[in-house]
């Protein structure tokens, strides 16, 4: 697809696990960015149209707002968020990508983790790039994996 980037993954972890490491704010908290990077806050309504918020913070004092909301929520299968839109779809003034979380169960147990972002332009896709997609995403996805695999 134009514009996208992504990472495709089996992790080790029950995909209802999974779901709940992305759907439980508490859990989010926990694994969302890579150390040490945190989340200092996450508020979700997990419905199309429902307000989608984190707020990372840096070693530095660094604090990166990162309000949306939902665009697609199919429970143990898919998420699809924005930053294009807050809340009731109220349009916001620089969208950047629409995220996605697609989950099924792999082959032999475990869960195919396919996340990633799509860009408006080749410009944003590349920013994005730079700004550590691959890395960034694939150690907090080490991370949530760790997570979901210790959950009861």
């Amino acid at each position: 697809m134009s514009h996208e980037l992504k990472i495709d993954r089996v992790l080790k972890a029950p995909r209802a696990a999974v779901w709940r490491c992305w759907t439980d704010t508490d859990l989010v908290r926990q694994w969302f960015c890579p150390k040490p990077w945190g989340v200092e806050r996450a508020e979700f309504d997990l419905k199309p149209g429902g307000k989608s918020l984190v707020i990372m913070t840096g070693p530095n004092g660094e604090r990166v707002e990162n309000p949306g909301c939902w665009l697609d929520v199919v429970p143990m299968s898919r998420l699809v968020f924005t930053d294009a839109f807050t809340a009731g779809f109220v349009p916001t003034a620089k969208p950047f990508m629409v995220g996605f979380v697609e989950l099924a169960d792999a082959d032999g147990g475990g869960t195919r983790y396919v996340a990633g972002a799509r860009h408006w332009t080749e410009e944003d896709r590349k920013q994005h790039e730079a700004m550590g997609f691959h890395d960034g995403w694939n150690k907090a996805t080490d991370q949530l994996e760790a997570l979901a695999t210790g959950l009861r």
